[in-house]
């Protein structure tokens, strides 16, 4: 029973995704964070299991969309490989520092971030960046030094880690503002993804079995069967969400889904509070 439930998760989380062209953990996160509550877990473990199985799970739908993106000569490869070593030890220690936080805690800080996800979407996105100093290499002369782009890669995993996201919502904004052309912040953040999802899911394993976590099914503080269930369904759902997204208008999928990403942050910091 438990498996079907998470097949449903990921049907849902890879449908949306792939509709409103959004990472899966904004979804993934509130939907496990409710399925795990009514399952009567630990609830200082809740928010950490929702948060480590969402990483775990972006590492399948990272794969797939980092190929797809890579086929239209979209990904920076240069920029990703001064990106990844920040990213993969950045978001491993970040999942070090939510092992520290309180469940309540990452409840308000995940409900804060999905507001201000929920406010970017709904009154940004309207500007377009143009990159007009393209290198053979597709990166932007004006990005910053090596060192700078590696610090910039831990902070963007530490982020990841904590809001249990592939982050994309926070590399695309990184490169645009340095010039970065839309499609190719979006498929170097993409590949980006990977490393993220990879540190992150190892963290949240290694970590939660420093802690004992005492939940059926899981390593550390990654579900088994939520990991299985909802990497093979949203893997096919992304895939028919992105052809549904083509039919509709961008504009009002995007507001529809910062109104959802609203009431799920608002729902977050309530039962927080209360």
């Amino acid at each position: 029973m438990e498996l079907i439930i998470f097949l449903i998760i990921g049907a849902i989380a890879g449908f949306a995704a792939g509709l409103f062209g959004v990472g899966g953990g904004t979804i993934i996160v509130p939907l496990l964070f409710i399925v795990f509550t009514q399952m009567d877990y630990s609830p200082d473990s809740i928010m950490h299991l929702a948060l480590g199985t969402s990483l775990a799970t972006i590492i399948v739908t990272s794969i797939s969309s980092l190929m797809a993106h890579n086929k239209k000569g979209a990904v920076m490869w240069p920029v990703f490989k001064n990106l990844a070593p920040g990213l993969a030890i950045g978001c491993f220690l970040g999942a070090g520092i939510a092992g520290q936080i309180s469940g309540l805690y990452l409840q308000l800080i995940v409900g804060v971030f999905l507001l201000w996800v929920a406010y970017k979407m709904f009154f940004g996105g309207k500007k377009q960046v143009v990159n007009h100093a393209d290198d053979v290499n597709g990166a932007n002369t004006e990005l910053p030094s090596k060192p700078k782009q590696l610090a910039a890669g831990g902070i963007i995993g530490i982020a990841s880690a904590i809001f249990g996201i592939g982050g994309g919502s926070l590399t695309v904004p990184y490169l645009t503002r340095y010039g970065v052309v839309m499609q190719k912040a979006v498929g170097t953040s993409a590949a980006c993804g990977l490393p993220i999802a990879i540190a992150g899911a190892l963290g949240f394993m290694f970590f939660g079995m420093q802690q004992q976590v005492d939940v059926p099914n899981t390593i550390g503080f990654v579900h088994i069967y939520a990991f299985l269930g909802i990497s093979i369904m949203s893997f096919f759902t992304a895939k028919l969400g992105a052809k549904v997204a083509h039919i509709l208008s961008p504009e009002l999928l995007k507001k529809c889904f910062a109104v959802l990403l609203t009431v799920v942050g608002c729902y977050f910091l309530f039962k927080g509070l209360i």
